[in-house]
């Protein structure tokens, strides 16, 4: 007797990648963020597409071959041979986030080039992670002859002198000049695959909340929740986008354990507001 099976959804799926942090698949997480917008997306098949990549830079190599001579490779490859770079031309559309898309046009944004770019460099053997650079995503390449810090946008090693000056503007903001000056090094940190992941669904969350595309916006925000479950400012705003779809009752379920959550939020007078008004609904 056959029993019937019931594929999962999309964010069932999303939610069982992202439930451990000790075994983190960075790629398939990231790739798996086209399916609200592509239901039909084949993951496994993107996750394919990046081996036949790696494949194909491999077999440029020596077995034997130093860390800087895969490193060369692989920016050959990538950037002048497969013409991967940033979309200069529409900076904020949506597909620049959907792997299977950057990997059709080779277009996107620094996270998604870098989140393909680190896959094949680990696949190179390279020491390598992505770093939450202030404005622009990274990444940083450990080599025997030091550290080199890369722009996934296009390619380029960046000097400490080329970093500081694109941090400079972030700094002066947040008045850290002078004796508050933070030292470079911080801001060169490993960052988490979570944390990559959760920065790829913020710059989503950041374009349809523009454009006020609410149902792209909640899809949007019950992966943040999933992926986040202790940030409770991500199920405000879930609560805030069912309030602006009708959804009533769940968004005064997400406000309420808000309010429950974080009492001395700054915004708790507004919410408790926002909240008296769905109930009154």
């Amino acid at each position: 007797m056959n029993l019937p099976f019931a594929a999962p959804s999309a964010l069932e799926y999303f939610s069982a990648l992202v439930e451990d942090d000790d075994h983190f698949p960075l790629l398939e997480a990231a790739a798996s963020l086209a399916q609200d917008e592509y239901p039909e997306v084949d993951v496994q098949q993107v996750l394919g597409d990046v081996d036949q990549l790696l494949a194909r830079v491999r077999r440029r190599l020596p077995e034997d071959a130093p860390a800087i001579q895969r490193l060369r490779a692989l920016s050959q490859f990538f950037y002048r041979d497969m013409g991967f770079g940033g979309n200069v031309n529409d900076y904020y559309d949506p597909d620049n986030s959907h792997l299977n898309v950057v990997l059709r046009t080779r277009k996107g944004i620094p996270i998604s080039l870098a989140v393909l770019w680190l896959e094949l460099a680990q696949g190179l053997r390279l020491e390598c992670c992505g770093v939450g650079f202030p404005g622009h995503f990274m990444v940083k390449v450990t080599l025997p002859e030091g550290q080199v810090v890369i722009d996934p946008f296009n390619g380029q090693s960046l000097s400490r002198e080329e970093l500081m000056e694109r941090l400079e503007p972030f700094q002066r903001a947040r008045g850290l000049v002078g004796e508050f000056e933070v030292p470079l090094g911080l801001y060169l940190q490993p960052c988490p695959s979570r944390d990559i992941v959760a920065r790829m669904l913020h710059n989503l969350k950041e374009i349809h909340r523009t454009s006020e595309d609410w149902p792209r916006l909640l899809a949007v925000q019950e992966r943040l929740v999933r992926l986040l479950p202790d940030v409770w400012d991500e199920r405000r705003d879930r609560g805030l986008v069912l309030a602006e779809l009708g959804e009533n009752v769940r968004a005064a379920q997400d406000l309420t354990d808000y309010l429950v959550r974080q009492p001395e939020a700054t915004d708790h007078a507004a919410i408790s507001a926002r909240l008296g008004e769905l109930r009154q609904d």
